[in-house]
């Protein structure tokens, strides 16, 4: 039911121009037979855990990680088209891919191991604001950022949203803000972490499915609601292990 529910409106909205934030640009799926070998270390890790997540929840069937290295190659491909190249010394800059695309995966789980509908739903998605913001890879070396701030390899994400969710908690959870100034970490460190990884291992998939939803119904700024009610909810236990 969820599935269909983001597929619809998704599928609405990027058909409005009013509603599309980015271009669409013109992408054809590569043939099917996209090798697991053609994969990074760290993306085959990525997909092996997928895999065994997505069987533990029942979602999937047992020929989904070919499924899923054509989604996550198609993905690099269709957004290589709307990146740019930066002269740069950072690590993060040297490389097309950002990482683990964990956005991807939870909505390859979400639509149950379908690629193809999986891929459709991503590339409308991406024509909307609220995907700078939930996937991640979507903005990387991105041609819609300006120059400068592709060169200091900081994802608006940490800008916006980290930057907002640490001025709420200043004036929400005083006590919480307190704790993790006192600890030399920063709250936007940890929130940057949930956010990159969609929540997976720190929430259950139930709830991981609630904030995609969400952020997508609602707007992007339930980014910022969900990670200060998540710190709200463990206002004790951060309480109690600053005085420990």
């Amino acid at each position: 039911v969820l599935a269909e529910l983001i597929e619809k409106f998704v599928s609405h909205l990027s058909e409005s121009r009013m509603d599309c934030f980015f271009s669409a640009g013109s992408y054809k799926a590569m043939d099917a037979d996209v090798k697991k070998e053609n994969l990074s270390s760290v993306q085959k890790l990525g997909v092996e855990m997928t895999v065994r997540y997505g069987k533990y929840l029942n979602l999937l069937k047992e020929d989904a990680d070919n499924g899923l290295c054509f989604v996550l190659m198609n993905c690099e491909e269709f957004l290589k088209q709307q990146q740019r190249s930066v002269v740069s010394s950072l690590c993060c800059l040297q490389e097309h891919s950002a990482g683990y695309d964990w956005f991807a995966s939870s909505i390859f789980l979400i639509m149950s191991g379908d690629r193809e509908k999986t891929l459709t739903f991503l590339q409308q998605f991406s024509r909307l604001l609220v995907s700078a913001f939930l996937w991640l890879p979507r903005l990387h070396l991105s041609v819609h950022l300006p120059v400068t701030t592709l060169e200091y390899g900081i994802h608006p994400v940490y800008f916006c949203t980290a930057h907002h969710i640490e001025m709420l908690l200043k004036a929400e959870l005083p006590l919480v803000c307190s704790a993790f100034h006192m600890s030399g970490f920063t709250p936007s460190q940890i929130c940057l972490q949930w956010i990159t990884q969609c929540f997976w291992n720190y929430m259950d998939w139930n709830e991981i499915c609630h904030y995609i939803a969400i952020c997508i119904f609602l707007g992007p700024d339930y980014q910022i609601y969900m990670c200060i009610s998540v710190f709200r909810h463990l206002q004790q236990d951060i309480l109690k292990h600053t005085e420990a």
